[in-house]
């Protein structure tokens, strides 16, 4: 029983702090809908991301990391924002209306969801930090290892909803302003919410 509590307290943790990762991904998923891999750079990008989420969690917990002001989580915003507007110069400029790129979608950069999965993990980090310095540590153990099958579980679930007939469809045809759209709100949102620059 000692260890179903920290099981479901974190699965419930991870769904409240990364149901909204299901959108990104799954836009992820439609663009790069048709290339070879693109799950498997997806799967990366997720776990190198949530990764540093999680470790930067855990360091902040245990003291090691008071290198990373509190007020620094806010700036994460800015990755979203500039690949948000990269992929919307590109979409306006036409980079991205080849017949047959569309046809076959887009490469899909590992390191752009990392970079997108680690700057929305801002409130994850603010949440996960006050939850792990009040359980020991083999909670915390607990923790990551249930956060870490789960981000599996949410990227098949982003997959699975980017797959659906109508939503492909919708998604296919809309992606190209949707992606840019999704990143630049993210990046403005955690910026807003996190005071940077005043806001």
């Amino acid at each position: 029983m000692d260890l179903l509590t920290p099981i479901l307290q974190a699965s419930g943790l991870f769904m409240a702090t990364n149901i909204d990762d299901i959108i990104v991904v799954s836009l992820f998923f439609a663009r790069g809908a048709g290339v070879r891999g693109t799950t498997a750079k997806i799967a990366a990008g997720q776990y190198l991301g949530f990764g540093a989420i999680l470790a930067v969690s855990v360091l902040v917990s245990l003291g090691a990391a008071s290198f990373l002001p509190q007020d620094a989580i806010a700036y994460f915003g800015l990755i979203p924002l500039a690949l948000g507007l990269y992929a919307a110069w590109r979409a306006w400029r036409g980079d991205d209306d080849d017949d047959e790129e569309m046809m076959a979608g887009k490469a899909i950069s590992v390191w752009t969801v990392a970079g997108v999965t680690f700057a929305n993990g801002g409130d994850n980090i603010g949440v996960y930090v006050p939850v792990f310095v009040t359980v020991g540590t083999g909670a915390i153990v607990a923790y990551s290892i249930v956060f870490l099958i789960l981000v599996a579980v949410l990227v098949l679930l982003a997959k699975f909803v980017a797959t659906r007939r109508p939503i492909a469809g919708v998604l296919k045809r809309w992606e190209h302003v949707l992606f840019p759209l999704v990143l630049i709100g993210l990046g403005v949102v955690i910026l807003v919410e996190g005071g940077a620059f005043g806001l």
